[in-house]
């Protein structure tokens, strides 16, 4: 992918930045607390130079979310839809924390609270510009490192990927099997499921590779799971034939 790439070659200027920041290594910055429920979604939209969305426009959440990532993510999904790029905000937060797993500086500079504010502020603008991410997801970043949580990007992104699911009506269903499922086999599946979770809603396959479970399927999703694996089926079996004869009878 095209976003990727420009992200992955626009980690590198961490390291340029990085060795201004070894200089502070032995004093800690002090990191700016998330106060729930203070971090309001009006808050977050204020730090925003290209939100300019009426006040009149309503905007409400497509399902609850807590904890501080949940208020981060709820905050930056509420930015996006009013400015018209949710779409667009998913697909560089989700490209970023894939080129971020390849890269050790990328990993070591978001966790490590002794770099001062003032070079987190820096190398993400860089980053944002070398990789031409859009004024919403860059002021956001801005914003997670100016209150050290760039720590929490990933789990942020999750968290925001639950709120875009939600918008589009989509249910993600995750199918483990001992080898990747035929497109065929995938497809049939995929239209039971459809009939079980009801119209309305759009079922989203993501397929799991796990040999331990010998063979069958573990379908889970919503809460729910459905284990119709061998394994399973043969440790109930084996819990069948231990019981003694008397309870059988």
């Amino acid at each position: 992918m095209a976003m990727a790439g420009r992200i992955r070659s626009s980690l590198p200027v961490l390291q340029r930045l990085m060795p201004a920041a070894d200089s502070f290594s032995s004093q800690r910055s002090v990191v700016q607390r998330l106060v729930v429920p203070a971090f309001s979604a009006s808050e977050f939209s204020r730090n925003y130079a290209t939100v300019s969305t009426p006040k009149a426009e309503k905007v409400k959440l497509p399902l609850a979310l807590f904890g501080g990532t949940g208020n981060y993510a709820s905050a930056l999904y509420l930015s996006a839809v009013k400015s018209n790029v949710l779409d667009k905000v998913e697909t560089e937060l989700l490209d970023l924390v894939e080129a971020s797993k390849r890269s050790t500086t990328f990993a070591q500079f978001t966790k490590d609270l002794s770099v001062p504010k003032d070079v987190r502020v820096k190398a993400i603008n860089a980053i944002c510009d070398e990789a031409k991410l859009s004024g919403i997801t860059r002021n956001f970043l801005v914003i997670l490192a100016e209150n050290g949580r760039l720590r929490n990007i990933e789990d942020i992104t999750k968290r925001f990927i639950e709120l875009t699911m939600a918008h589009k009506g989509e249910v993600n269903v995750t199918v483990t099997s001992v080898i990747a499922l035929p497109p065929e086999e995938e497809k049939e599946l995929k239209e039971t499921l459809q009939e079980l979770i009801g119209k309305g809603k759009k079922v989203k396959i993501q397929q799991k590779i796990d040999p331990s479970i010998l063979g069958g399927l573990v379908v889970e999703f919503s809460q729910k799971v459905f284990d119709m694996s061998i394994k399973t089926r043969a440790k109930q079996m084996e819990r069948f034939l231990r019981q003694p004869v008397t309870e059988l009878i």
